[in-house]
């Protein structure tokens, strides 16, 4: 497989996203218009995040849920299947906004990614506004990748992931890594990653979207950047030099708000040197791999995560002869 390029995969759209595009359209993104306008909502949509971890999720048998601590936060262990490398694993950051959302509601994505990088994940229940700050977020995601190490993890041996905020935690924390010069980790996969927190309208399907609001976006951006420089690539990765980083993989929809500064972070990263396969999955909404309860053509997106995981893999272990072209 080759990592380095550009794919739209090619299928017909299921009736099972249809129904959930279209209920999203109907629910979510007025829901979001509505109430996304003051600090307080920000509050209750933490809390009912609360709500929602303990409902019960309904995992197959051979998905284990095991608690794991760390020093200002902690997070849990997911191990999908028999016969995992435990000498490796895949540091989970979760979506939501930077204020909703935990370990617990990314369950259908963590288990499905340690199955397909047969590792386990450790995926992590950083610090979230509106109390904390993204610096506090960045901490524990760069603590986490420490203790990993000092647990004896070789960097090689772990990846990072994330979706939409975690997506944008991921790319953060890389760039972090590189600038103090830490070891790096293999490889990084980042869905629907939110990369730029500069205040610029998006235009770019604010009324295909079926889930984000392009205003609303805007104004979190707003709220979370206060007091910061808003081109600082630690808040803005998208404006970071990517050079040195490990090979990437970004999958979006086509239809998201987002989606351009997904294609934006690919082309800079390409620009700096670092392999990227970038995937835009047509009319797949905002972080579509957590559907996969439902919908097949997210089920589908695993398989080529474990695709762009075991083609990195090959590289590490038949790098190119001395005086090969690259």
């Amino acid at each position: 497989m080759h990592i380095d390029r550009d794919v739209t995969p090619d299928y017909p759209l299921s009736w099972q996203a249809r129904a959930v595009i279209g209920l999203m359209h109907g629910t979510l993104k007025p829901a979001s218009i509505l109430f996304m306008r003051h600090a307080l909502a920000l509050d209750c949509a933490a809390r009912l995040g609360d709500v929602v971890n303990l409902l019960p999720l309904r995992l197959p048998g051979h998905v284990t849920i095991t608690p794991a601590g760390f020093s200002a936060c902690g997070g849990e262990w997911v191990r999908a299947g028999e016969g995992l490398d435990e000498r490796k694993v895949v540091l989970y950051f979760h979506g939501g906004g930077y204020f909703s959302c935990s370990p617990a509601t990314h369950r259908p994505i963590t288990w499905r990614l340690s199955r397909v990088a047969r590792r386990p994940v450790l995926a992590l229940d950083y610090r979230q506004g509106p109390v904390h700050t993204l610096a506090d977020s960045l901490s524990d995601a760069l603590d986490a990748y420490r203790c990993l190490l000092d647990q004896g993890y070789a960097a090689e041996d772990v990846l990072l992931a994330g979706d939409s905020a975690g997506g944008h935690l991921t790319l953060a924390t890389l760039l972090a890594l590189r600038d103090r010069e830490l070891p790096l980790p293999g490889a990084a996969v980042c869905l629907s990653p939110w990369a730029d927190l500069t205040d610029f309208p998006r235009r770019a399907n604010r009324w295909q979207d079926p889930m984000l609001p392009a205003g609303r976006v805007r104004w979190l951006a707003r709220r979370w950047t206060a007091g910061l420089d808003p081109r600082d690539p630690l808040v803005s990765p998208v404006l970071g030099d990517f050079s040195g980083l490990p090979p990437l993989m970004i999958l979006t929809g086509s239809t998201e708000v987002l989606r351009d500064e997904a294609r934006r972070v690919a082309v800079r990263a390409r620009r700096d040197g670092v392999p990227v396969r970038y995937e835009e999955w047509r009319r797949m909404p905002h972080c579509f791999p957590i559907l996969a309860d439902v919908v097949p053509e997210a089920r589908t997106a695993f398989r080529h995560m474990g695709e762009f995981l075991a083609a990195v893999a090959a590289l590490d272990e038949d790098p190119p002869a001395e005086g090969a072209a690259a």
